[in-house]
Formats: C-alpha cells, structure tokens, sequence
C-alpha cells in the first residue's frame, strides 16, 4: 500500500492469537446449561466445564507450575482428561497427555525426557506410574489422583483430584497465549530409533484442526461426541477442542466396550465418533443383546487400514457412516480426509470399496499435501502408480521434536513436513498409502516401532538376528511378527522368546507370532524385510 500505511499495525484491537481456548468460555457464556459432558450419570453442563477448567489452572499455579512447564496426565477418556485440554494451557503450561498402555519404563522416559511439574493420574493407574517414578532420574512430579466415581480405585499416592480443584479458583483470570506460536501440548509417538520422540503443537495449529474437524463431519447440528478414541492420541486428534467450538457435548467412555457404546448412542444421541478398525469390530460384533437401535445417523471418522467393503456394509447396515482419514502425530491427527463425492454413490460396492480404500484430499486446515520424490522434491505423476513420499506443508504441521533439532530439521527439510509413509497420487488427486517407509507397525490404531521389539529380541542369548515386521489381522489391522535367527548350537522356544519380550514392553507391542528362519540378507548383510512380509 502506500507509504503512511504504517498507521496499519497489528493491535489488541485486530489482532489476537488464535488458539481454541476461548471457545470454552464462549460455549459458557452463551450456553450454560447445555450438557458439556456425560460420565456415567453425571452431566456437567458448560457453566461447570469452564468453572473447573478455571479451577484447575488456578490450583496448578498454586502448586508452582510455570509458564512454559509441563503437566502430565496418565488418564482414561474421563472428564479430568477433558478438563486438562483446558485448563493446563490456561495455566500457561503444556499438556503431555500419556499413553495409559506403555509400560513403566516407557513411562518413567517420557516423565523424564519432559519433566512434569505435575501429573494427573487415574486411581486404576497408580500402581503403574509408582513404579515408573521409582525409576526416573529427574526430579519426581507432585501427583494428583483421580477416583473415579465409575470405576473407584485405591488412590494413595497423591493429592485428591477433587481436593485439588477445590483450591482452585473458578473465576481464575485466565490468560490467551503471548503468540500462538506458544507450544499447547506435547504428544509422544513411537521413533525410528524404538525410542518415543515428543511432538509439540501450537495454540495456532491446534485451533486451525479443531475447525477443520467439525467442517469435515459435517453433522447438521452441535456434536454429541463419543470418546471411543483415547485422548492421548494426538490430543484425541483435537476433538476436545473441536466439540466446544459448537457448544457439543462429550459422552465419556473408559472402556471401548460394545455394551456401552450402544447404550450411550441410544441414550445421548451420538452422532460422531472416532476411532481405529478395531472400534468398529467391537462395534460389529456385539452381542444381540448390547445393540440398540440409534435415534440418527452417527458419523464414525477412522483412521489405519481402509475397511474392507464387507466391514463398510455391516456399519452402514448398523447406522454409521463411515469417514477414512489419515495422519500422523506430527500433523496434529487427521490431515487427509477421503472427501466422498456425491456421484459415487450410484457406483456398485466393490467400487465404492476401492474408492474409500484411497486415504483422499487434504483437510481444510491444511495448506498443502503432495507426493513427492524424497530426494528431488519434485511431485509424482497423478498416474496412480509411480510411489513418492507423502508429504505435508501447513499451519497444522508440528513446531518440532522435543529436545531434537536434527530430527527436526531432517522432518522438515526443503519446506515440507516428510512423512516418511510411500503413496501414489490418483489422476484425481486422491493418494493412497502404500507402504511405510519407516517399519512402523499400526496395531490397533497404536503405532509400535519394529527396532524396538528387534532390540529387545536381541538382548536374548539365544537370538542372532531379528526382523520384525506387520502382518494383517482381521481383528487389530496388523499385527507384530517377529522373524528370528539363532545363534549355532542355540536353544530357545516361541513361548519362552515371547515372555522374554512382554517382560520389556508394553503388552500391545509384543509379537503375536515367532518364526525361526535364516533371515533373508543382502551382500552386505542387510536383512531383507520386503520378503518376510505377507500379502
């Protein structure tokens, strides 16, 4: 413009960081006394939401916790974990939400490689992370309990959850972030290295996915959302954002049990949820008795393996209509969306099949999703067969590795978030996976790195090589298989080798299935993985 357009600037007045906090107290504000969240019979409306959010910012100020700082939360999908995706950025802090099914190693790591102030825990979990503090280096946290009033554990540890909160201050003068460049959270995800690495999103892009999500959903009304989908997972892939941007309600569930999912579709009126196939087998196969009939159409966004058009018929049979996305941690959850055209409605089953098989578009929220040459960076031909890297670019991508700016770099290099997932792009611009470039596994919706069993299959005396690898499994997707190698005059059964590694991981990780073989390798000793796969 011209030269005294420096009156122009950015002010208080036209400009504020974007960030999804303040959509919890607009839905406050404007809606009171809507249901905000349902646990088991109890109802808290947004009025009571807002005041316990503000409650525990406040109580977590009191207890020392600085701007910048990190709490921890070891919890179920229960209202404290819904209450923590508030309340701890508006204390300034950053959230770490954690996998409730690693092991005490895996969780002592993470308290250690991003020291928590604090840490919220489910009663049902305090033997776990009692175990975990007992061998952490850093400084131990102060605990916070939770008893659930569905499920009453011993507690003991710490601080009652409740007592906490009633410290707390519900009128908190709770502050927006300084720039919403500010780091909201920090979400650990299974490494190349075996080792989990610590993702950080902004305020900037967790509002950004939470809009997209309720765009892409396109429910017609507020969400009655069900929490099938663990919360840890990419900050439930914002959706405890996205649901108070139209002042919905959440139905809390502690378990993914079939009874419950029924009875609260039924009871509440849910009309989205989440999660990996396995939910939607869990889904299916319920017993006669747990299914009841739903009073809308519910939406069921998923992610991993595309069903198969067998599974797509049975939940559009059951009154779920069913969404394919993918994503990754780094791209804060969902940031491809199979965006279904109207036309292929009026196309036979198996088409329509190959069709939602295709991961799809990219979200709203993202600015740029291509295949590309991973050295080049030039894009793949539209041709449906040449494989490129899948490759993002976005307010929607993350800051970057906790405490690892090589990683960083190297993820982000040449203006792209590198994915590391093989894929091909369709004359009409939808991309389909292909392989994953990185052997990470996904198991029932949880990512399991294949160095990481591998290096514990080699602690064993007996085993001179391992190779791990996915193989399909009609329950969890893929599943785990581990390809062993022993050493001369070297003795170890299937039963054995698989003890040995569930005493070093976390259950969900270890391999369903032992094959002694000589490995496959290449001249230069290299084990070839590509041949121990099944089709």
């Amino acid at each position: 413009m011209g030269e005294r357009d420096d009156f122009l600037a950015r002010r208080p007045a036209n400009f504020q960081p974007l960030t999804p906090l303040g959509q919890l107290e607009r839905a406050a504000s404007v809606f009171p006394s809507r249901p905000a969240i349902v646990h088991g019979e109890e109802i808290t409306d947004y009025a009571g939401f807002y005041a316990r959010a503000r409650r525990l910012a406040a109580a977590l100020r009191a207890a020392g916790v600085k701007a910048g700082e990190v709490v921890s939360t070891l919890l179920f999908n229960t209202p404290p974990q819904l209450e923590a995706h508030y309340g701890v950025p508006m204390a300034g802090a950053v959230l770490n939400a954690v996998n409730t099914r690693l092991s005490a190693g895996e969780v002592a790591y993470i308290l250690d490689h991003a020291p928590a102030r604090c840490v919220i825990v489910d009663a049902e979990l305090v033997p776990l992370l009692a175990e975990a503090l007992g061998s952490m280096v850093m400084p131990k946290p102060q605990v916070v309990v939770y008893v659930d009033p569905t499920a009453p554990g011993p507690g003991g540890l710490g601080v009652d959850y409740e007592a906490f909160l009633a410290d707390g201050d519900p009128e908190f003068d709770w502050q927006m972030p300084a720039d919403e460049w500010d780091t909201i959270s920090l979400n650990y995800t299974s490494g190349t290295t075996g080792r989990p690495k610590g993702i950080l999103y902004h305020h900037r892009g967790a509002a950004l996915l939470a809009q997209s999500n309720l765009l892409h959903a396109n429910l017609g009304a507020p969400p009655v959302y069900l929490w099938t989908l663990p919360m840890f997972h990419c900050n439930g892939w914002c959706f405890p954002w996205s649901v108070s941007y139209a002042a919905g309600t959440h139905v809390c569930l502690r378990q993914v049990r079939a009874g419950p999912i029924y009875d609260a579709i039924a009871r509440h009126g849910v009309n989205l949820l989440c999660g990996a196939p396995i939910v939607m087998s869990v889904i299916l196969n319920a017993a006669a008795e747990e299914k009841r009939a739903a009073p809308r159409p519910v939406r069921f966004f998923t992610a991993a393996a595309p069903p198969p058009e067998s599974v797509l018929a049975a939940m559009a049979e059951a009154g779920f209509e069913v969404t394919h996305v993918y994503g990754l941690t780094e791209v804060y959850g969902p940031a491809v969306v199979n965006e279904w055209q109207g036309e292929w409605d009026a196309l036979p089953g198996p088409e329509q099949a190959r069709l939602k098989a295709r991961q799809g578009v990219r979200y709203a929220a993202l600015e740029a999703l291509s295949v590309r040459d991973p050295e080049t960076l030039a894009p793949v031909p539209a041709d449906g067969q040449t494989l490129g890297e899948v490759m993002f670019r976005g307010n929607v991508v993350m800051k970057g590795v906790h405490k690892d700016p090589e990683a960083t770099e190297a993820a982000l290099a040449g203006g792209w978030f590198h994915s590391g997932d093989l894929a091909v792009t369709h004359p009409d611009g939808y991309i389909q996976l292909r392989d994953r470039a990185k052997d990470i596994i996904i198991s029932g919706g949880e990512n399991i790195s294949s160095i990481e069993i591998e290096n514990v299959l080699h602690a064993h005396p007996a085993v001179a090589f391992a190779a791990v690898v996915g193989a399909p499994h009609e329950k969890w997707g893929e599943t785990p298989v581990a390809h062993v190698e022993l050493k001369p005059d070297s003795e170890v059964d299937e039963a054995a080798l698989l003890a040995f590694v569930r005493e070093r991981l976390a259950r969900f990780k270890c391999p369903t299935e032992v094959v002694f073989c000589e490995l496959p390798k290449t001249s230069t000793g290299k084990i070839q993985k590509f041949a121990l796969r099944r089709g």
